[in-house]
């Protein structure tokens, strides 16, 4: 990868508050990934494959597992588009399916270069949404960056959702209520699901209602340096020079940072103001290069006039969603579920 502008000295605090354990395996994965992404702007996909351990469909779950049952649709074959759907068998139902579940429609992080809806960790945290939820989980696997650019990605995501909207009821698991929908994302899957938000506040959905959009680290940026990024630059999960090349690797050849796709509310944007537009649940980390234009985000969608809950974790890195064994992580969760009921409470008024 090319070099990137000198860091500056980190402050005192923040700290990010991770264990040992997480942090060897995360120097671990970024002595593996970043040789893989080469100065030309192309991916080594055969290492990043091998490297990249798969969980499998599970429709039968086993009695003392998480009881969580999984299955894979294909969406469109022609560019490998599909989704892996999670669906809770509680014990206390007889294994049964609870009917009237909130669904989840899932988009994985990634930099939009890297993960599938079958990678191990994206899997983990899909199941995980969906037991702790209590919710109906679609995590959409789309294609992938610099072979497939802009905007490839937000077409698969949109196209996903008109699919689920247009599905067979056959097809869905009896306990699926699309009437309560919810978009979701962690870090370049946030930034997806921000404009499969936008487009669908376009789009006359046949039973898809969307509530919310849940919208973790969301992955947005610019042309201008802020603060979080020079002062945590070499990151732990996110380093400035990953950003960069993720950027370079997915946007239009020949646009910088200021395209509408990466910087959302800048010189370029996209007015939303007249949009229909979900509820939006944001949460920050205060040790995340990507913080500043995360608030960015918060303030433009303030100023679009539209709902937005920000959620701050000022010791958590990038990714801290992922990272079971911080309290952050649970917290997150308890923040997620109060934000849905909130907002599926309000179809009873």
């Amino acid at each position: 990868m090319s070099s990137t502008p000198q860091c500056v000295a980190e402050r005192v605090h923040p700290k990010p508050n991770l264990p040992w354990k997480t942090k060897l395996l995360l120097k671990a994965m970024s002595w593996i990934v970043q040789p893989s992404l080469r100065p030309n702007m192309t991916v080594n996909r055969r290492l990043l494959n091998f490297l990249d351990l798969k969980a499998p469909q599970s429709p039968n779950p086993h009695p003392r597992s998480d009881g969580i049952a999984s299955s894979d649709t294909i969406v469109d074959p022609s560019r490998n588009l599909w989704f892996r759907l999670f669906n809770p068998i509680h014990p206390t139902t007889g294994g049964n399916e609870v009917v009237g579940m909130p669904v989840i429609v899932f988009y994985h992080g990634g930099g939009f270069i890297l993960g599938h809806a079958n990678s191990m960790a994206m899997d983990i945290m899909a199941r995980r949404l969906a037991r702790e939820l209590h919710a109906i989980v679609l995590s959409v696997d789309y294609r992938l960056a610099p072979e497939h650019r802009f905007p490839c990605q937000y077409e698969d995501g949109f196209d996903a959702l008109r699919f689920i909207d247009e599905m067979d009821s056959r097809n869905l698991p009896a306990s699926a209520d699309l009437g309560r929908c919810f978009l979701a994302g962690e870090s370049a899957g946030g930034n997806l699901a921000h404009h499969v938000a936008v487009r669908a506040g376009e789009y006359d959905f046949k039973r898809v209602n969307l509530l919310g959009l849940i919208a973790i680290q969301p992955f947005f940026g610019g042309e201008k340096r802020v603060e979080s990024e020079m002062e945590f630059c070499q990151g732990p999960v996110l380093s400035l020079e990953l950003t960069d090349w993720f950027w370079k690797a997915f946007l239009p050849e020949g646009s910088d940072r200021d395209h509408p796709a990466a910087n959302v509310f800048g010189p370029n944007k996209v007015d939303i103001s007249g949009l229909r537009f979900p509820p939006t649940l944001l949460f920050i980390g205060g040790c995340d290069p990507l913080r500043d234009w995360e608030i960015r985000y918060y303030e433009g969608l303030k100023k679009s006039e539209k709902q937005v809950y920000l959620v701050d974790y000022p010791n958590a890195v990038h990714g801290f969603a992922g990272f079971t064994d911080t309290p952050e992580s649970s917290l997150f969760l308890s923040e997620v579920k109060d934000f849905m009921q909130k907002q599926m409470a309000k179809l009873t008024r």
